[in-house]
């Protein structure tokens, strides 16, 4: 499976759970998350997709440590089943 179709994959399910998946660029700024997660109620997560096996560049690595020393929850996805376990997670109070 490849990353295209993994993103793919979230961006259905999270509009079948209610919410959006918006692509995220982020222009001078680089290492950011490839995708914001919204769902109702304002649960908002940042997913970082990457082919199955495949993990972070150092770069990514750190802004994602920034991002949830901010609070944020960043999720780095390389399989299809984990989309499930994220929006469980999210979506559990």
């Amino acid at each position: 499976m490849r990353e295209k179709q993994i993103e793919q994959k979230l961006t259905l399910m999270v509009k079948a759970a209610g919410g959006i998946a918006p692509k995220f660029v982020s222009p001078g700024f680089a290492g950011m998350p490839d995708r914001l997660v919204l769902l109702p109620g304002g649960v908002f997560a940042f997913a970082e997709l990457k082919a199955p096996g495949m993990h972070p560049r150092a770069l990514q690595v750190a802004r994602h440590e920034m991002l949830r020393r901010l609070g944020f929850k960043v999720y780095v996805i390389d399989g299809t089943e984990q989309i499930g376990e994220m929006l469980n997670e999210l979506q559990t109070p």
